[in-house]
């Protein structure tokens, strides 16, 4: 029994010090021969959603906050509204400027792995 046990784990450290010389040696003998083309299907749409919501967002941050702006103008000494307006414009270029560094971060993973 032992010696079946011993000569088992034998064959499968021998099985897999070949599998791991083979991926070292032969490293275009990937287990997929290319990009697939659902891979790359999904990874265009995935780029093209990428630049629509760069597209989106900066319209999107200026009107925010140029309504925070105008808040802040009209409020005629109202605290709420003077508040609410710093939060709008705070907010806005917050979430504008994660967009942008989300977008960075995702170039720079791009040219690091490709």
């Amino acid at each position: 029994m032992k010696k079946e046990k011993a000569k088992l784990k034998h064959y499968s450290l021998y099985i897999l010090f070949i599998l791991i010389m083979m991926m070292i040696f032969f490293p275009s003998l990937s287990f997929a021969l290319g990009d697939p083309k659902l891979i790359s299907t999904i990874n265009s749409a995935f780029e093209d959603i990428e630049g629509w919501i760069l597209k989106i967002s900066t319209p999107a941050a200026a009107v925010a906050v140029g309504t925070g702006v105008f808040m802040k103008k009209f409020s005629f000494g109202d605290e709420e509204k003077i508040r609410t307006g710093k939060k709008l414009i705070k907010g806005s270029l917050f979430s504008y400027a994660f967009i942008l560094a989300i977008d960075l971060i995702l170039s720079a993973i791009k040219s690091l792995v490709g």
